[in-house]
């Protein structure tokens, strides 16, 4: 079945596999938690919690090391983003399904979130008139270049991703029939190492774009601050 066959139609609308197996994942996605923070304890956590909580706490600590003290900001968004990516690529392992990320439309869903996310987060962090002030520095001429380099960075983002999990899955499959059932693990282990790696560096890639957008807030106060450290240096 290709990746993005028609499954079934609503009112006209065709919806493909890609769409039936992302619902899929939200759905599993919101089962789970909802299982998994049913019965929380604190004075005596169970195996499932405390795996939780280390989850959670490495990926606030992963994003503590990129944008310090805006953790508990970045970690709905970043961690959900990770966890999601992870879940799509590893989709290709089940028979009869292809990830939802070997498909381009797909991945630039995901890169236009991001890139809506950049904005989002970098406004909340500086305000309207700081972060969309760093678009006109050092000069309004570079607007339009770093408008471009918003773009380019964003189709960068879904390209990347849909050719490298596309490719993946058409490199087990070819090794598989070549092979048969000679090399089935080796080929797994592959796919699960490079699927989790996958979806890290985008998630990563995320991380240091949105970092990128809220650093316009610490520009904006160094040039508030540059003229009156100039005050005080040229004071007698």
């Amino acid at each position: 079945m290709d990746a993005a066959s028609v499954v079934f139609t609503i009112g006209g609308m065709q919806i493909t596999s890609t769409v039936v197996t992302t619902w899929g994942l939200m759905l599993l996605f919101a089962l789970g938690c909802r299982l998994a923070t049913h019965r929380l304890s604190v004075d005596q956590p169970g195996l499932l919690q405390t795996a939780l909580e280390g989850s959670v706490l490495s990926i606030k600590a992963a994003i503590d090391g990129v944008l310090p003290g805006r953790d508990d900001m970045l970690l709905p968004f970043i961690g959900t983003l990770w966890l999601f990516v992870a879940a799509a690529n590893l989709t290709g392992l089940v028979p009869g399904l292809h990830s939802p990320t070997a498909d381009l439309s797909t991945t630039a869903a995901l890169a236009f979130i991001v890139f809506l996310s950049v904005h989002w987060f970098g406004i909340r962090s500086a305000g309207p008139k700081a972060y969309l002030g760093h678009y006109l520095t050092p000069s309004p001429v570079l607007l339009p270049f770093h408008l471009l380099g918003e773009l380019s960075r964003t189709l960068a983002l879904a390209v990347r991703l849909f050719g490298n999990i596309m490719s993946l899955e058409m490199a087990a499959l070819l090794v598989l029939l070549v092979a048969g059932l000679l090399v089935p693990v080796p080929v797994l282990m592959l796919h699960i190492i490079e699927a989790l790696v996958q979806a890290y560096i985008f998630g990563t890639l995320a991380l240091i774009y949105i970092a990128g957008g809220m650093q316009s807030r610490e520009a904006a106060d160094s040039r508030q601050t540059q003229p009156t450290s100039d005050k005080k240096g040229s004071a007698p």
